[in-house]
């Protein structure tokens, strides 16, 4: 008969990030309250693929042409 091993937990940090400790009242603000950046993120997102994809083509006109025609 096969003995079974006990699951491991993962470990565990010794103590919470620098960042998460000094930035405290952002962080319960972000998992409290109901609004959020998630518009924004999509339209920066959008604008971000477009000037990839316009990478070496054209200028800046064509490129604000896009920006604007998609908005």
């Amino acid at each position: 008969m096969a003995r079974r091993r006990p699951a491991r937990q993962p470990p565990q940090p010794a103590h919470p990030p620098a960042g998460i400790a000094r930035d405290r009242d952002a962080v319960i603000a972000g998992l409290t309250l109901p609004w959020n950046s998630g518009v924004v993120e999509g339209h920066v997102n959008r604008i971000k693929m477009l000037k990839r994809q316009m990478f070496g083509r054209a200028g800046f006109d064509l490129l604000r042409k896009r920006v604007l025609l998609y908005s």
